[in-house]
């Protein structure tokens, strides 16, 4: 059996969201204090015993939270038609950092987005 790898960092962002449609308070414009968590699976590890250094995470992370940041989301073009939820929001951090993180070694596995620190969605694909 091979064994696999998974790292994680959590780092967090602030920014505004309104949800299209929602019957209730959160259809108006709102903000929140995001926490983000993204996770790396690793196949292998390097001569020092690392499978991806947290810090390359945190950069490529940083990068693609910067477009979110301090922001109202709904007015972000890759949110002009799909709704800001948290689900959404994971998904879309999913596929922006796969594009930056994934190799033959590496792949991000799944990406969690709380909008409080009690409630958040998941997000992977399989």
């Amino acid at each position: 059996m091979t064994g696999i790898f998974e790292v994680y960092i959590e780092t967090h962002f602030s920014a505004a969201h309104a949800l299209r449609g929602y019957p209730g308070d959160c259809a108006r414009l709102h903000g929140h204090n995001w926490i983000i968590q993204v996770y790396v699976r690793c196949r292998e590890l390097d001569a020092i015993g690392i499978g991806i250094d947290f810090r390359v995470i945190k950069e490529n992370v940083k990068a693609v939270l910067q477009g979110l940041d301090h922001a109202n989301i709904n007015e972000l073009p890759d949110f002009q038609t799909v709704n800001p939820t948290s689900e959404n929001i994971a998904q879309y951090l999913y596929r922006e950092l796969g594009k930056r993180i994934n190799s033959n070694l590496v792949s991000v596995s799944k990406v969690k987005v709380s909008e409080t620190p009690n409630a958040g969605a998941l997000y992977w694909e399989e």
